[in-house]
């Protein structure tokens, strides 16, 4: 089995983070796409916007109709997520013909040297960087890694969150997870709106 690991905030999940997937899953032959929702990130300056049950919800709404895509409480609880960590929880699982690879956008993976124990999670995984076309950036020694530069995805979760406490409704937001948005009234979404 071809399996990638996803994770990330997904505050909130946004049809980049799909496209992103999709493309993943077609062009590197992957079985399934693992979508991990971060429960308490070390990268992110302060907390997530939503809480963890309700990003865990988005995801799986947004993935619904992939059989490739599926949504893991492996970074569940009050702990920090740290990649290396969900990784050995997920290995256990694999066959030893089974192929991790770790699917990541390119400024996420330009940091991979400041993860926590990162030498270690480049032994374990491959990586599959998602970048613009040309988008340069350093690559560890020892790290292996497919690129995948098909796509353009110029989407902000800051301004899709800031377009939501206005009211609006994002079209980069898939429509089962808007409709969750406006009904929990996350994001600062104005109530009756």
């Amino acid at each position: 089995m071809r399996l990638a690991l996803f994770g990330g905030t997904f505050d909130p999940i946004h049809k980049a983070h799909i496209a992103m997937a999709r493309e993943a899953a077609a062009r590197f032959r992957l079985d399934r796409v693992l979508f991990v929702p971060a429960g308490n990130p070390p990268h992110k300056s302060g907390a997530t916007f939503a809480p963890y049950e309700d990003r865990v919800r988005m995801a799986e709404l947004a993935t619904q109709g992939d059989a490739r895509f599926e949504v893991s409480r492996l970074e569940a609880g009050a702990g920090r997520s740290y990649s290396i960590d969900t990784v050995q929880k997920l290995l256990p699982t694999l066959s030893p013909k089974d192929r991790l690879f770790f699917l990541i956008g390119a400024d996420a993976f330009a940091e991979i040297g400041t993860w926590r124990r990162w030498r270690e999670l480049i032994r374990l995984v491959a990586f599959i960087v998602v970048s613009r076309p040309g988008h340069r950036y350093r690559i560890p020694e020892g790290a292996r890694v497919e690129r995948l530069e098909t796509l353009e995805l110029p989407v902000s979760s800051s301004e899709i969150r800031a377009a939501l406490a206005s009211g609006q409704r994002p079209e980069q937001i898939p429509d089962a997870v808007l409709e969750y948005i406006f009904r929990r009234g996350l994001y600062g979404v104005p109530v009756g709106a």
